[in-house]
């Protein structure tokens, strides 16, 4: 069907569904989600906002009220153990249902999404992939049911000097989840990305506070989510989309009391503001806030002789991938300087080809060139090489930039190892092995770190890889950051700053147990414990029984 022009689909265009092509035209201003109703009390409205033409675009859009906020949170507890109780068959048939709303949204979710973001259709598409595969990633692990590590310890009786008790263990939902939506996403870490994808498969329900740059897009999904809620007879408030700015609306969802933990993907002085917030509220919660990274790669000198002109084309294409604005991008590179070494020419070379782009919005854009602005006033350090301008050269766009400084100016200036959001690098040349470890131990929590080197070389420097285990979630061997697969392997997290705790990842099905906490049940009858745990192991699942993983029955 050929949507209006101007109009968000409302409908859920689900294969099979007796509303199969029903379609409900955007009013004049779009309201907010809350459950299975829409709200609009606000008079303060935006419209969202066209990074490439510097223009609004037609949708607009209410600011959630404080009783809005509080409705969607009331809503959530209550709707939260008739969420738990359902089944994880019905759980996966919510997630895939959702995964179908999303792909027959079409061409239309693509050119919407294109306009409130600069991204090209390409990128928009094989996200929007990626959302969908996320979500039928978690819809498997709920259909296959082990992933709740249920535990037995079978009572004995007759145990001297004391009776040991029956006792049982899985992980259980944790409550309501505030997601905040990524800019840098639109799909993957927004409305239905991957917060929002494992909350909802670990029982939890969600409010999701939707990102200001690309409102629009967050509309039509979280419309979808509210069909496929609809449509799988899920419990009112099992999925609420609010607008609003982070600080007011976000922050009033951070400390409510319904709220059981947080997800976040954005800037380190936005993930910290929440994380202090939960952290001082009368009942703490937990915030799994990932905050950026400059993701450091380190050049070992026979990488840098065999192939060092591949590595420096490879760098520089990573660095300015997707003009800068992946948690991916690498921002610093250690190399061996050895003699004359002609691989900072190589680097400056291969940068020079590179192109800048639009940015995802106003803001970023300014943040990106008042960042490399501020490296470039520090004494010792120099701009090595740029990129090419974009041709319109607007105020929403950003030029690739490839700094150059010492170890020693790094140590004395560590603002030059924070993360400059954009295409822009920093490369540290160094004279020794002694000297890269040193630099290594000395660096703060990433979400990667990465290392070039020969078969010959890679195990004498087998110290780096031991300290870069220490920090970051992901180490990298002979490859470049940018790129997450989305897998059961993936970690997408790493120590403080670059996440607010290292033991978890947002990506991959490991993510579920962000919103799980274990339960133990002591000597409860048979026919009151959750089928997972029941001796006649009704749902075939993997378990601990006695210490013996088993997929059988305990009689």
């Amino acid at each position: 069907m050929q949507l209006p022009a101007g109009s968000l689909t409302s409908a859920y265009l689900f294969p099979g569904n007796t509303c199969q092509g029903f379609l409900k035209i955007i009013m004049t201003t779009e309201k907010n989600i809350i459950g299975s109703e829409f709200s609009g009390n606000s008079t303060s409205t935006f419209n969202s906002y066209n990074p490439a033409t510097g223009t609004d675009n037609e949708y607009r859009f209410h600011h959630a009220t404080e009783e809005e906020v509080n409705q969607a949170a009331d809503k959530a507890a209550a709707a939260a153990i008739s969420y738990f109780s359902k089944s994880g068959a019905e759980k996966a048939t919510f997630l895939e249902t959702i995964a179908d709303g999303i792909l027959a949204l079409g061409s239309h979710l693509i050119e919407v999404c294109t306009s409130e973001t600069g991204l090209p259709a390409a990128r928009i598409e094989g996200e929007r992939g990626r959302t969908v595969a996320q979500l039928r990633m978690f819809a498997s692990l709920l259909r296959e049911g082990s992933w709740v590590d249920a535990r037995i310890e079978r009572a004995v009786p007759d145990r001297l000097p004391l009776p040991k008790a029956d006792l049982r263990m899985m992980q259980v939902a944790i409550g309501p989840v505030l997601v905040f939506g990524a800019s840098n996403f639109p799909l993957a870490f927004s409305v239905a990305g991957g917060d929002t994808a494992s909350a909802l498969a670990a029982g939890c329900p969600v409010i999701v506070k939707a990102h200001g740059a690309h409102p629009a897009t967050s509309s039509i999904i979280g419309k979808v989510i509210q069909g496929a809620a609809a449509k799988c007879d899920m419990p009112d408030g099992v999925f609420s989309l609010v607008f609003g700015e982070g600080s007011v609306t976000g922050m009033q969802l951070v400390k409510h009391p319904s709220i059981r933990a947080v997800g976040f993907t954005g800037s380190f002085r936005a993930g910290k503001a929440i994380f202090d917030a939960a952290a001082q509220r009368p009942h703490p919660i937990p915030v799994y806030a990932e905050m950026g990274s400059t993701n450091p790669v380190f050049i070992l000198p026979g990488a840098m002789k065999d192939r060092g002109e591949a590595i420096a084309a490879a760098y520089a294409a990573s660095v300015t991938l997707g003009v800068g604005q992946f948690c991916t991008n690498p921002g610093l590179l250690f190399y061996r300087k050895e003699g004359d070494t002609a691989f900072p020419d190589l680097l400056k070379d291969a940068f020079g080809k590179t192109s800048g782009g639009v940015m995802l919005a106003p803001g970023i854009a300014k943040s990106y060139r008042d960042g490399v602005a501020s490296h470039l006033h520090l004494e010792g350090v120099q701009l090595l090489a740029e990129g090419n301008a974009p041709a319109d050269s607007g105020s929403n766009t950003g030029t690739p930039a490839l700094i150059t400084t010492t170890a020693e100016n790094l140590a004395r200036y560590p603002a030059l190892a924070d993360e400059v959001f954009g295409p822009a690098s920093v490369v540290v040349p160094v004279h020794s092995k002694e000297e890269m470890l040193a630099v290594a131990r000395n660096l703060e929590g990433h979400l990667t770190c990465t290392i070039h080197g020969n078969e010959n070389e890679l195990p004498e420097y087998s110290e780096l890889l031991l300290i870069l285990q220490q920090k970051a979630g992901r180490v990298v061997i002979n490859n470049f950051p940018t790129g997450v697969e989305v897998c059961s392997a993936m970690v997408h997290g790493g120590p403080f700053p670059a996440t607010t705790d290292s033991r978890s990842t947002s990506v991959g099905t490991a993510a579920i147990f962000r919103f799980t906490r274990p339960v133990c049940f002591q000597n409860v009858p048979e026919n009151m414990l959750p089928d997972e745990l029941k001796n006649t192991n009704p749902l075939h699942i993997y378990r601990l029984d006695d210490n013996v993983r088993t997929n059988s029955s305990v009689i």
